[in-house]
C-alpha cells in the first residue's frame, strides 16, 4: 500500500512516499524549484504543491499517481472553518486565514489532479480525484508523528515546539508503539517559535528562515535583556504558557536595517531571547516527564532545529534520552502524515521503521556523472581512490564541493550535498563564509567519525543529523580551530560506516594523513539558495563560487593545476605541525 505525504502550507513544501509502513523516499520541493524554502516574490504561491517532489517519490516507487492509495496533507483547514462556510469562501479576501489560503488549501485534491506542469505529466495524466483516499491531517499531529514515528523508542515524551499550525504552536503527546496521544498543547497568538520569529525579523534577517543566524548571533553577547524578555514569556500550569504582545522597538530602539553592522547591543538582544527559551523550554520538559514518567524524549517543529537549545535539554532536562527529527521544519510534516495515515489504514500496532540516515532524495551513478560532464563539455580527472585522492586535497587546503550518493532530507548537509575542508586552519571559517557569502559571525561545523567523536568533543554521542552542540575537548581545540566557535562549541555530526561507506572513509583517510579525524562539513549551496541537488546543480554553484574542487562520484573538476589553494597555502599540515 502507497501513502503519499505532502507538506504545502507556511514554507519548506516537501513530499514522501511510504509503502508498508516503509519509507521509500522524500524531498523538499526547492531542490527543484530552486527557490528556497519555496518562498516566492507572489503573495501565497507558497500553497502550490511541490509537484517535482511529489514526481521523485512517484519515480522511486515506479508508479503513477492513479497508484497511490492514499494522499494525506500535513495541515487540516476544517480546524478553521466548517464544510458549509468552505464554499462561500471569496479567494480575494485579503485576510490570511480566508480567502486564498484556505481555498488553496482546501482544493489541494483537484489541484493534484489538474495543476502539475505539463512537463511532468508522465506520472501525472489522466489521474483523477477518486484514483485515491485523500486526508487534512492537522499539523501538530504531523509534526508529532515525525518525530515519534520514525525514532528508535518504541515509547516516549513527544514534544513539538512550532511556529504556528491551525491553532496549536505547542503541544505534547505520549508515543506508544504506532498510537499517539496528545496531552495539552498551547495555541495562538500564543507562540515561542512566533516570538523568536518576531526578533529575527527585528535584528534585520528573515523570519521563518534566519533563526539560526540568531541563534549563532547569541553566542557574541551577554544575558543583559533576560528580564524584559522574561516579561514578554509568562508561564503557567500544565505546560502552559502566555506571550505577552509587545513592541520590541519601544522596547529596545529602532530595528536593525539588513545593512546596517551588528552591535553589542543586536548581539545581547540575541543572547537574552535564547537564555530564556532554553529555561522556558526546559520548565516545559520538566513538566511533561512528571506528567509522561517517560524516559526518552523525541522533538520537532521549527524551533526543534535550535540546536544549542537540543544541547540544554540533553545535558540539563530530565529525560534519558533525545531524539529529534531531522526534518523538524515543516518539511517533516509530510512524513509525519504519512507515517501516521499508512499505520491508521493498516492497522499495525507496532513500530517497524526507524530512520537512522536522511538519505532519501536523489541519487546520480556515475555513468549519469559521466554523461552530464560530456555533454557539458567540461575538462575533468576519474579518480582511482576517491576517498584517498580526496584527502590529500583537503589537507593541502583545497575546498571542495563533495557530491555523493543519495540527496539528505531536511535542512542539513550530511555528507552527501556538502562543502568541504580543514579544520586545521583558524582562517578556514572565515575562507568559507567568504566563498558562501555568508555573515562572517556564522561559525561552520565539523563531522567527525563516531568512534573518535568522544575524544575530540566533550561527552559526544552519535549525533548523525548534526542537531546537537558539544563542547570542543580542550585538549584538541587548538588541532581544530576552524570549528570551535566563540563560545568553545561546535555543532558535531558523526558518522559510521554503515551510514555513509565513502564519507565515513574520507575521514579515516584524512586522519591517516594528518591525524585528525575531523573535517569542515556545510552545505553545497551559496546564500539565498538551497542545497545543490543535480550535477547540473553543483556544477553552477561551483563555478560561481570561489572554491577550488568539485568532487562528483568519482570525477574531479578542478579550476586550476597548480598546488596551491585559492588562498596561497601549498603545504600539507598534521597534527604534528602544532605541538
Amino acid at each position: 500500500m502507497y501513502t503519499l505525504g505532502i507538506n504545502a502550507v507556511f514554507h519548506d513544501s516537501a513530499a514522501c512516499i511510504v509503502k508498508d509502513g516503509r519509507l521509500l523516499a522524500a524531498v523538499e520541493d526547492e531542490r527543484f524549484t530552486r527557490i528556497k524554502h519555496g518562498k516566492r516574490p507572489i503573495p501565497f504561491s507558497t500553497y502550490e504543491l511541490p509537484f517535482h517532489a511529489i514526481d521523485y517519490c512517484l519515480q522511486v516507487a515506479g508508479i503513477h499517481i492513479k497508484d497511490v492509495d492514499q494522499v494525506v496533507y500535513s495541515f487540516d483547514p476544517y480546524l478553521l472553518i466548517d464544510e458549509k462556510k468552505a464554499k462561500e469562501l471569496d479567494p480575494a479576501d485579503p485576510q490570511p486565514w480566508e480567502g486564498l489560503f484556505l481555498s488553496s488549501i482546501i482544493n489541494a485534491p483537484s489541484h493534484l489532479t489538474d495543476g502539475y506542469p505539463h512537463h511532468l505529466q508522465k506520472r501525472f495524466l489522466d489521474a483523477h480525484q477518486a484514483d485515491w483516499e485523500w486526508h487534512f491531517i492537522e499539523h501538530h499531529l504531523s509534526h508529532a508523528a515525525s518525530a515519534y514515528l520514525p525514532s528508535p523508542f518504541s515509547e516516549a515524551a513527544v514534544m513539538v515546539l512550532d511556529g504556528r499550525g491551525e491553532v496549536a504552536t505547542t503541544s505534547y503527546h505520549v508515543g506508544q508503539q504506532q498510537s499517539l496521544t496528545r496531552i495539552g498543547q498551547v495555541d495562538l497568538p500564543h507562540s515561542l517559535g512566533l516570538l523568536y520569529e518576531e526578533v529575527t525579523t527585528y535584528l534585520g534577517f528573515l523570519h521563518s528562515s534566519d533563526e539560526y543566524k540568531v541563534m549563532a548571533l547569541a553566542s557574541y553577547g551577554k544575558p543583559t535583556y533576560v528580564k524584559d524578555f522574561r516579561d514578554m514569556v509568562w508561564m503557567g500550569e500544565r505546560g502552559q504558557y502566555r506571550i505577552q504582545q509587545t513592541q520590541l522597538e519601544a522596547r529596545f530602539g529602532r530595528a536593525r536595517l539588513r545593512h546596517e553592522p551588528f552591535t553589542n547591543h543586536h548581539f545581547d538582544i540575541a543572547r537574552s531571547l535564547q537564555y530564556v527559551l532554553e529555561e522556558t523550554v526546559l520548565e516545559l520538559t520538566l513538566w511533561l516527564y512528571e506528567v509522561t514518567k517517560q524516559r526518552c524524549l523525541t522533538l520537532a517543529g521549527g524551533v526543534a532545529l535550535n540546536c544549542v537549545l537540543n544541547a540544554r535539554i540533553r545535558d540539563d532536562g530530565p529525560f534519558e534520552q533525545v531524539w529529534v527529527q531531522p526534518a523538524a521544519g515543516d518539511s517533516g510534516t509530510a512524513l509525519g502524515a504519512a507515517l501516521w495515515a499508512d499505520a491508521k489504514l493498516r492497522g499495525d500496532r507496532e513500530k517497524a521503521f526507524v530512520m537512522d540516515h536522511v538519505y532519501w532524495g536523489p541519487s546520480y551513478d556515475d555513468d549519469a556523472i559521466g554523461d552530464f560532464l560530456e555533454k557539458a563539455k567540461v575538462p575533468y580527472t576519474q579518480m582511482e581512490n576517491v576517498a584517498e585522492e580526496t584527502a590529500e586535497l583537503l589537507a593541502a587546503n583545497r575546498i571542495i564541493g563533495w557530491f555523493q550518493g543519495a540527496m539528505e532530507y531536511g535542512p542539513r548537509a550530511l555528507g552527501s550535498r556538502s562543502i568541504l575542508a580543514s579544520p586545521m586552519l583558524p582562517e578556514m571559517q572565515a575562507w568559507l563564509n567568504e566563498v558562501k557569502d555568508r555573515e562572517d559571525f556564522r561559525p561552520v561545523a565539523p563531522v567527525v567519525t563516531e568512534e573518535d567523536a568522544p575524544r575530540w568533543f566533550t561527552d559526544a554521542q552519535p549525533s548523525p543529523f548534526m542537531l546537537f552542540v558539544n563542547q570542543v575537548a580542550p585538549h584538541k581545540a587548538d588541532l581544530i580551530p576552524a570549528v570551535k566557535h566563540v563560545d568553545g562549541t561546535a555543532r558535531i555530526q558523526t558518522v559510521n560506516r554503515e551510514q555513509h561507506p565513502l564519507y565515513y572513509d574520507l575521514l579515516k583517510a584524512f586522519e591517516r594523513i594528518t591525524g585528525i579525524p575531523v573535517l569542515i562539513n556545510t552545505s553545497f549551496n551559496t546564500v539565498g539558495r538551497p542545497i545543490v541537488c543535480s550535477p547540473r546543480d553543483a556544477l553552477e554553484c561551483f563555478w560561481t563560487s570561489p572554491f577550488d574542487v568539485l568532487v562528483m562520484g568519482s570525477y574531479l573538476i578542478s579550476k586550476h593545476d597548480g598546488e596551491k589553494d585559492i588562498r596561497g597555502h601549498s603545504h600539507v599540515q598534521t597534527a604534528s605541525a602544532f605541538g
